[in-house]
Order: structure tokens, then C-alpha cells, then sequence
């Protein structure tokens, strides 16, 4: 198996765990749509919440919230946007979070990042 899949699997297992200690309930993990993939969907009350995890062993080139760029941005709404029309969710309230997660697994370090992007609706 792909090494850095392996840690990006590990990474969102990491995040998933952390969100729900705080409350957060998944609702889905790696939903597809056709440009992309939203790493966690989850529920926190009455909001969806889509959930972008990033992982950075060290933050030597930089910090792992950093690395999502405006294009990526847009992949995730897009995605989010797919989402909220195949289950008819449109007058749901939703976020955009993001999930960095940096150090070597059993040392890492989370930071949660709540509405960190662009709206869904």
C-alpha cells in the first residue's frame, strides 16, 4: 500500500476521532463527486459540516493549514455543492473546516480550524 495514502487515511481517522470528542457526529467519510473528494462530512447540531484534514510530518516547509490553496478551496465547495443536491440538503446550514494535523503519528499536534473557508449555500 501507498505509503503517504496510509498517512492520509491515518491523518482523517486522527481528525474524525478528535471531532467527535468534541461533539461532532461523521456522517461520511471520502464522498466522491466528480472533481473531487470530500475528506469528512460531519454534523455539529444543526450544521453540516465538510471537513478538509491535512497532514505535515514537519512544518519545516511550512504549515499543513498552508497548503489549501484557492483551487482547492473550489474543488471542496464543488464537492460540497454535490453533496447538498443529491440529498436534497439545500436549506441546511453548512461549514467549511479544516482539520491540520502536524508531527510524526503518536507526536501530533491538531489544530481545528472551524469555518475556515468560502460559504456552501
Amino acid at each position: 500500500m501507498n505509503l503517504r495514502k496510509t498517512l492520509g487515511d491515518n491523518a482523517e481517522r486522527s481528525a474524525c476521532r478528535f471531532l467527535c470528542r468534541h461533539g461532532l457526529e461523521l456522517i461520511t467519510a471520502n464522498y466522491r463527486c466528480r472533481r473531487g473528494e470530500l475528506d469528512l462530512i460531519m454534523r455539529d447540531g444543526d450544521s453540516l459540516v465538510f471537513v478538509e484534514v491535512r497532514y505535515r510530518r514537519s512544518a519545516e516547509f511550512g504549515h499543513a493549514s498552508e497548503t489549501i490553496s484557492r483551487t482547492k478551496q473550489a474543488r471542496i465547495i464543488h464537492c460540497a455543492r454535490c453533496y447538498l443536491s443529491r440529498y436534497q440538503a439545500w436549506n441546511e446550514a453548512a461549514r467549511f473546516d479544516v482539520v491540520c494535523i502536524e508531527g510524526r503519528p503518536g507526536e501530533e499536534q491538531i489544530e481545528w480550524l472551524k469555518n475556515a473557508f468560502g460559504a456552501a449555500n
